[in-house]
């Protein structure tokens, strides 16, 4: 893996809409729970970053991508919690590689880079949820993250069947 991973400001955000986008689109378009129905539009794509960018301007959210000869291969967030007594946690969301650069280790990376990001910012406690059964919970288990739980029926899909969502969390060092 050669991927170089790293922080987004919103300059560098704006450049690289349209390749965050096609990611987005392509995961959710062959299958992976990101909170999409397939098949995702354009549009929709780029309305759910938009939000992000948001998050990102009111300093909520830090975005972190994987890229490869200039092209983003992979994104993870860090949503950071607002209250007072929650701001030593932050939830881990849409980890996404692409399908070319899966199996390599860039998950993995993507989420320690993450790790490192929530440390710098005092954020020890970090929370995510994943489709129950999905090859991501191997991924969190063997970086240390512990199940606290599941919740059944958590999502729906189009046409009707339910799935569970497997709730993790993770204490820094």
């Amino acid at each position: 893996m050669t991927a170089r991973i790293r922080t987004v400001n919103l300059d560098r955000f704006a450049e690289i809409l349209p390749q965050l986008s096609q990611l987005l689109l392509d995961a959710v378009n062959t299958g992976a729970s990101l909170g999409f129905w397939m098949p995702m539009s354009q549009a929709d794509a780029v309305l759910y970053w938009r939000e992000v960018m948001q998050g990102m301007i009111h300093e909520k959210l830090v975005l972190l991508v994987a890229e490869d000869g200039g092209e983003v291969v992979g994104t993870v967030q860090l949503l950071l919690a607002d209250r007072q007594n929650g701001h030593h946690r932050a939830e881990i969301r849409k980890l996404i590689v692409r399908g070319t650069h899966r199996g390599h280790g860039l998950g993995r990376a993507l989420l320690s880079a993450a790790h490192v990001e929530a440390a710098f910012r005092g954020r020890r406690l970090l929370i995510l949820d994943t489709r129950t059964g999905d090859a991501g919970e191997r991924l969190y288990e063997s970086m240390g993250y512990t199940r606290a739980g599941e919740i059944p029926g958590f999502t729906i899909e189009p046409d009707g069947a339910r799935h569970g969502t497997t709730i993790f969390y993770h204490v820094l060092p």
